[in-house]
């Protein structure tokens, strides 16, 4: 399959539905900053819950940073805390490190409200890394 051909199928592709959140956005960000006080966050929809292929070496680098082999893509950014992306902006989180109540996907720095419902996929690492 063609480079292109695996990241349109990625990003338009069918996929398993996955619930996120039926809040809205003022409950999403009510939520957030009651549950965390100090972390950058992210509001998104029509988002994709991405497991990635990697190798075991790859596995192992991840686990020792406390993250886990999955990211999320967001084709529309609805807020973000930090103007980093601006409204309907898309965005690809870096991997993941805890994921709560079914629709916060937290990384490192940011946690991802995912509101809406989403679909999961599987990709290869290149794959993914190929989406800007």
């Amino acid at each position: 399959m063609s480079e292109l051909q695996e990241i349109t199928d990625l990003l338009y592709g069918e996929g398993v539905p996955m619930p996120g959140s039926k809040v809205t956005e003022e409950e999403a960000l009510r939520i957030v900053r009651e549950r965390f006080r100090y972390p950058d966050y992210c509001i998104v929809r029509d988002w994709i819950w991405i497991d990635l292929d990697v190798s075991a070496d790859q596995l192992d680098a991840l686990r020792k940073t406390r993250r886990q082999p999955v990211i999320v893509y967001a084709h529309t950014v609805i807020y973000d805390s930090n103007r980093r992306w601006d409204v309907g902006d898309f965005v690809r989180t870096s991997p993941l490190h805890a994921f709560h109540d079914g629709f916060m996907f937290q990384t490192l720095h940011t946690i991802y409200i995912l509101l809406g419902d989403g679909v999961r996929k599987r990709a290869a690492i290149e794959t993914v890394g190929r989406i800007f």
